[in-house]
């Protein structure tokens, strides 16, 4: 039986609202699941994702397979990074202590990433802009030849 981790769609029309199941891969989308492991909400800004860490660790260890969108949702929040470090543990590449540490400042680093990008968010939107995009890129002029009047021949 394959399993998959994958979103099941909520919501009304036009607003989206996605709970991130583990459901075996025969089973409709928003269908019957195994277990549910967190919720996604794609409408706020940046989108707000809550999810077990331990459940989904627990199910990519047994081999279920996470679809695209989930797979991103999964590295985001660092549930994929876990999994590597965890797998560097197993193979005595350095202790679990290690890891942990390493994933905490990954975390902390993450973290403060994600409330700079929420307070730029709400700045804007109280100065009634759109999230700012990156500048378009300069464009260069084509150099104007200067002007050179034939000289009269003699």
């Amino acid at each position: 039986m394959a399993v998959k981790i994958r979103l099941q769609r909520h919501g009304s029309k036009k607003r989206p609202f996605y709970f991130i199941v583990v459901a075996d891969a025969r089973a409709p989308r928003d269908g019957k699941f195994i277990q549910k492991i967190g919720t996604y909400n794609p409408l706020t800004v940046p989108s707000t994702i809550q999810i077990d860490r331990q459940k989904s660790l627990d199910w990519l260890h047994k081999g279920a397979q996470p679809t695209d969108t989930v797979r991103k949702i999964l590295s985001y929040k660092g549930v994929l990074y876990l999994k590597h470090l965890l797998r560097g543990v197993t193979l005595n590449l350095f202790d679990e202590a290690t890891a942990m540490e390493k994933f905490q400042v990954w975390h902390t680093e993450h973290e403060t990433r994600i409330r700079q990008r929420q307070e730029e968010a709400s700045r804007n939107r109280r100065r009634g802009r759109r999230p700012s995009a990156p500048p378009p890129p300069p464009q260069r002029r084509p150099e104007r030849q200067p002007d050179v009047e034939p000289k009269p021949e003699a």
